[in-house]
């Protein structure tokens, strides 16, 4: 009996993929869905999980129909988007400064956000569109200060993960102090919002913020091409028509954005763009980052800490304490496994 050997690459529409990365984002997909079906359904008030598809499909009860689309769909897809944006934008990070350490959170985008935040907080206005904007007036200005510090006739991956590090520090202290000096109630407030929380999160909020980064997260994938010729050095990639500069500005300029997006409506959620990026690669066994296979796996890691945080803990927490507690693992087990590749 012969036996047919898949070919190590799939060709599909022009773009080349791995038959373990097809399988590896189809069962990733799914275990996202299984788990959006189940977050539905649990609660003080259950639903079972062929009620959760009826009431998505219009046709259950009232009452559930309220509970499940009404009030814990939002959160739901939350979760999803925001970890597909915030893993996408990790991955634009990783690739562009070739350093498996590169996110948001270290870079120090997610300190401004904070501190973006507070100001308004304090000086506009405790309103959602008010704190909003001043995450991402806040996540900005920080990456044109990381950018003009490290920025030296180019972009160079350890100096800007070593600038984003001091200005994360400083901003870290500025929010600290900032929060010394507000009134109790507000700095409690702040201080939940800034561990990153999906409490609170309606479907306009959501719809508005997807609405400026679905064309930005397009605009990633189109990057793809050029990101990987850089793979091969700057003086290939030039020679192929590809400016290194121009095209590695651009991909940190989107990746700011997705993150200011995501910030913006659930605070600094930490460690999903660290992790999900090397999580996806290490499963698909792939030499470069897939934005694709980083968003699901971003989807499905956020989803899983908002469910952990809500359900299976004694108490209530903000899903970024989850998600800080999976990333310190996540460090732990890479630093190991450094060491020991390097010994």
């Amino acid at each position: 009996m012969s036996v047919v050997a898949l070919p190590p690459r799939l060709a599909l529409g022009g773009v080349r993929l791995r038959p373990r990365s097809v399988v590896v984002g189809a069962a990733t997909l799914a275990a996202t869905l299984t788990l959006a079906v189940l977050s539905l359904g649990w609660g003080t008030y259950p639903v079972a999980p062929d009620a959760v598809v009826r009431a998505l499909l219009g046709g259950g009860t009232p009452l559930d129909t309220t509970v499940v689309v009404g009030w814990r769909l939002p959160r739901v897809l939350a979760a999803v988007a925001l970890g597909a944006l915030l893993a996408i934008a990790g991955a634009l990070f990783q690739t562009v400064t070739r350093n498996p350490l590169a996110s948001p959170d270290i870079l120090g985008l997610s300190n401004g956000a904070f501190t973006g935040m507070l100001i308004a907080l304090v000086f506009v206005s405790p309103s959602w569109p008010a704190r909003a904007a001043g995450s991402l007036v806040g996540c900005l200005a920080a990456s044109v200060v990381i950018w003009l510090l490290s920025y030296r006739g180019g972009l160079q991956g350890f100096r800007l993960i070593v600038v984003g590090i001091g200005v994360s520090a400083m901003l870290a202290s500025l929010n600290t102090w900032m929060l010394l000096q507000v009134e109790l109630e507000t700095a409690m407030f702040a201080s939940a919002w800034g561990h990153g929380s999906l409490n609170g999160v309606t479907g306009d909020a959501l719809g508005g913020v997807l609405l400026i980064a679905a064309p930005v997260a397009l605009a990633a994938f189109a990057l793809v091409p050029a990101l990987r010729q850089l793979e091969l050095g700057d003086d290939l990639a030039t020679a192929t028509g590809v400016r290194p500069h121009l095209v590695r500005s651009l991909a940190l300029l989107i990746g700011v954005v997705l993150v200011a997006a995501a910030t913006a409506i659930a605070g600094p959620i930490a460690f999903v763009a660290l992790a999900a990026p090397q999580v996806a690669r290490r499963l698909a066994r792939s030499p470069s980052l897939s934005l694709t296979l980083s968003g699901l796996v971003g989807a499905l890691l956020l989803l899983a800490s908002d469910a952990v945080a809500q359900h299976l803990l004694p108490v209530t927490l903000p899903v970024g304490v989850v998600t800080v507690s999976v990333g310190g693992a996540y460090l732990i087990v890479m630093i190991v496994s450094e060491i020991r590749r390097r010994a």
